[in-house]
């Protein structure tokens, strides 16, 4: 059974996306989120998965589509967070973040059968999507998470676990002003473009 896991914060102002204050207030910083969140499940309701589960920190909203499975994130940190979702699982899974609206359901089709572990390398140095074909919660425990060196280091971890690491593609999450500008040109047509373009202009680069 493949599980497709994505893990996200209620998109509630001043909770998410503070790093867009300023240029956007905590209220618009939100709307960015939610919209985000929207794009990001849509993308995964359209991929191919026995399993769709939203790892969520707060409650769901009217952004949430169906067939979604709904389950609490876990005390403590990202990364005893992340370890809880995937310990969830009893097949392969592939979770993603709620940062990368331009995700496709062609870029979440992995093959397990090509590799054990499948890494999503972020610009931020971290990373926004991590597929184990054997989900072991060891495997992100101790990882330092909101580094420049965190996906660098839970790589390493899967190569010296032994595993057959197939890396995706590098994207962009959305931190910053900058980021959203730079993520919206690249999915023009999604709920975050839109959203983001009601709200500009933003500060310069």
């Amino acid at each position: 059974m493949t599980t497709l896991l994505v893990i996200a914060k209620e998109p509630r102002p001043g909770r998410v996306k503070t790093r867009l204050t300023p240029p956007f207030t905590p209220r618009e910083a939100a709307s960015l989120a939610e919209a985000s969140l929207a794009d990001t499940l849509d993308a995964v309701a359209a991929t191919p998965a026995d399993r769709r589960v939203l790892v969520l920190d707060g409650e769901p909203g009217p952004w949430l589509p169906a067939g979604f499975e709904v389950v609490r994130q876990c005390a403590g940190g990202l990364d005893e967070r992340l370890a809880d979702a995937f310990a969830r699982c009893t097949g392969p899974a592939l979770l993603i973040g709620m940062d990368t609206p331009q995700v496709t359901p062609e870029l979440l089709t992995v093959d397990f059968g090509e590799g054990d572990a499948w890494f999503g390398p972020a610009e931020d140095g971290g990373f926004w999507a991590l597929g184990l074909a054997d989900p072991d919660p060891a495997l992100l425990r101790g990882v330092p998470m909101s580094t420049p060196v965190t996906g660098a280091v839970q790589r390493e971890r899967l190569v010296l676990a032994g595993l057959r690491v197939r890396d995706l593609p590098r994207l962009r999450d959305v931190d910053t002003a900058a980021d959203a500008e730079a993520v919206a040109l690249l999915a023009p047509h999604g709920r975050f473009a839109a959203r983001l373009a009601r709200y500009a202009p933003v500060t310069p680069r």
